[in-house]
This record gives structure tokens, C-alpha cells and sequence, in this order.
């Protein structure tokens, strides 16, 4: 009795040795499933987007996303940078819909997501994307050429009183999207009547500034980071920009706000991150939170300031009410000018 009992209970103790084997086994592959969800994404490469061509503001923004991403180490994977330019950034917004539940495809986008929808050129909407964080505000530039015979942003709106088709203003946004909106919504305040037959003239791939230095129009309606450059090379010169204080270093800040030249109006060029429509949420905490943690580094802090941006950092559910908001918002703008669709 004593050996069978001896036999049994080696037996009983092997048997809890192999359960406990395979509990801990069961144990170690729930922990890596949990350790690849939240440690080993992103493990391959991920693919940027930006909606506009070389050098533009969408693509400053998110080749400095992914440069600042890399420098500080808090993403190891390669971020390339494809530009899908074309209609206000509708081609790129056409290439995410391709894409639902991807998520290794990140776009940059501007007030033009919600532009390009309700003035018609676009069916697609931000609602039809997945809002990951909004980064900076940027704030729009009237430029000119050097020797241009407008001095300052007061003169530009005189004239246009007298006469709308006097100035040739372009932009490199589509008609009824960001570089035209700002404009007409500072001229407005500025008392021009009739802004509705104010002349404007879309570029793409960037290439107003182009247009501007060979002397096809007048004045450029631009984001204040895309010109920066150029402006402080001295080939451009700011007249205004719509921001509530100036920003930026060196000639950046030495435009003056329209504010500043008795026009009482501002405009925001907010920019953020947005993934396909459908993004696993897994991707979404995650980016959510390394976007998070990128805003407050100091090589953050530089390319901010060096781009005269402004951080206003929000959340995935911040930033979808903040477009809500600002969709409502926009659609008024465009009814005043006549040119609402949706």
C-alpha cells in the first residue's frame, strides 16, 4: 500500500507538473499576444501621406512628424513620405477610402478635409477617415514679390474696394478651400463689399509661389510655413498674416498680423494626423499616444518655433469634436460667399 500509494501520488504530482506546464504556457502566449499589441506595433514600415506636393505645408508637416518621430526614438520602424497631390487634397482622401481597417497608412490634413466637401469638389468628408491627433495651428500669409508696388496689406484692400478684378490673387488650395476662404474672410472684414467677385486663381503642386516670383499675380494667399524660405531669402515679401500675435523667428516675425493693420480678423490654419477610415484601435491608442508624447519633446519645441506653427495638441475624441465644430463654422463662411454645396 505504502509503495502504490507512493507510486500515486508521484503520479498526482507529475500530472499537476505537466497542468501547470501548459496553464503557464497558456499564460506566456496571452502575455505576448498583449506584449505584441501594445510593444511590437508598429513592426513594419509605415506609410505617411501627404495630400500635396513637395515642400507645401502638408508636406513640411509630415516630414517633420516623421523626422521628429525618428530623432527622438519613439518610433524604430522607416516612415516614408508619399505625396498624393491633386482636387484640394480629394486624390489623397480617395486613396484612404481604398485602405479601410489599414493600419500602417497615416495622412496629414488641413481645413481643406472639410472645404473640399462642402464646396462640392470632394463626396468624402472627415467622417469618412479616422481623426488620430491635431498637432499645430498654423496661420495663413498674404505675400508679395519684392518691388511689388503693394506696400502693405491696407493697400491691397483699397484697391480691391475700387476695383475687385484689380489684384490677381492665387493660392494652392482649390477654389473655395483654405488659401481662398482666408483671403475673402480678411478681405470681408477689411469692408470689402463684394468679395464674390474677387478674381482667384488655384495653383497645384505649390507652384503659387512660382507663379508670384515670375509676376502672374499680384499677391499669394499661403500658409505662413510654406513661404518661409522664400521670405527669409528676401525674394518674398509678408504684408500680412492671420495670426492673433505674430509668430515665427526672423522674417516671419516681422510680418505684421492683419490685426495689427486695423483689420479685426484671424484665421486658423489647424493641422492634424488621420488614419484610414476603420483603424484598429490598437493603432489608433497607440499612434494616439506616441503623437502625445512627441508634442512635448524639445526637438518638438524647434521645429515648431521654426516653422512659426503653434502646438495645440488634441486627443483622437477631441479633435473629431473640434471638427465637428469647425465643419459648422466653415459651412457658414461659405454660404456668406455663395459657394456652399453641401
Amino acid at each position: 500500500m505504502n509503495r502504490r500509494f507512493k507510486n500515486l501520488s508521484k503520479i498526482f504530482i507529475a500530472a499537476l507538473s505537466i497542468l501547470a506546464l501548459v496553464l503557464t504556457g497558456c499564460g506566456k502566449k496571452d502575455e505576448g499576444t498583449a506584449a505584441n499589441t501594445a510593444g511590437g506595433y508598429p513592426s513594419k514600415p509605415m506609410n505617411f501621406v501627404a495630400p500635396g506636393g513637395a515642400g507645401g505645408g502638408w508636406d513640411t508637416t509630415i516630414r517633420t512628424v516623421a523626422k521628429t518621430l525618428k530623432d527622438t526614438k519613439l518610433v524604430n520602424v522607416p516612415m516614408p513620405v508619399t505625396n498624393k497631390p491633386g482636387g484640394g487634397g480629394g486624390v489623397a482622401l480617395a486613396y484612404l477610402q481604398e485602405l479601410e481597417g489599414d493600419d500602417k497608412t497615416i495622412s496629414v490634413y488641413s481645413p481643406p478635409l472639410l472645404l473640399i466637401h462642402l464646396n462640392g469638389s470632394s463626396k468624402l468628408s472627415y467622417k469618412d477617415v479616422t481623426p488620430i491627433a491635431r498637432l499645430i495651428t498654423d496661420y495663413g500669409a498674404f505675400v508679395v514679390k519684392k518691388g511689388s508696388k503693394y506696400n502693405n496689406i491696407g493697400e491691397i484692400m483699397d484697391a480691391l474696394k475700387k476695383d475687385p478684378k484689380s489684384v490677381k490673387f492665387g493660392g494652392n488650395s482649390s477654389a473655395g478651400s483654405m488659401d481662398h476662404i482666408q483671403f475673402l474672410m480678411i478681405a470681408k472684414a477689411a469692408g470689402v463689399k463684394n468679395i464674390r467677385d474677387i478674381d482667384y486663381i488655384s495653383y497645384q503642386n505649390n507652384e503659387g509661389a512660382a507663379q508670384l516670383l515670375g509676376g502672374h499675380i499680384d499677391l499669394l494667399s499661403t500658409g505662413l510655413g510654406d513661404v518661409s524660405a522664400l521670405l527669409e531669402s528676401g525674394q518674398l515679401v509678408g504684408l500680412a498674416q492671420t495670426a492673433d500675435e505674430r509668430v515665427g523667428d526672423g522674417a516671419l516675425a516681422d510680418i505684421p498680423t492683419c490685426k495689427e493693420s486695423g483689420i479685426d480678423a484671424v484665421f486658423y490654419n489647424w493641422r492634424g494626423l488621420f488614419g484610414a477610415p476603420d483603424m484598429p484601435e490598437e493603432a489608433l491608442t497607440y499612434w494616439e499616444d506616441t503623437l502625445a508624447k512627441m508634442v512635448e519633446t524639445p526637438e518638438w519645441d524647434e521645429a515648431v518655433k521654426k516653422n512659426g506653427w503653434s502646438k495645440s495638441f488634441a486627443n483622437s475624441a477631441d479633435f473629431d469634436a473640434f471638427l465637428e465644430k469647425t465643419n459648422e463654422e466653415y459651412k457658414e463662411i461659405l454660404a456668406d460667399i455663395g459657394m456652399l454645396k453641401q
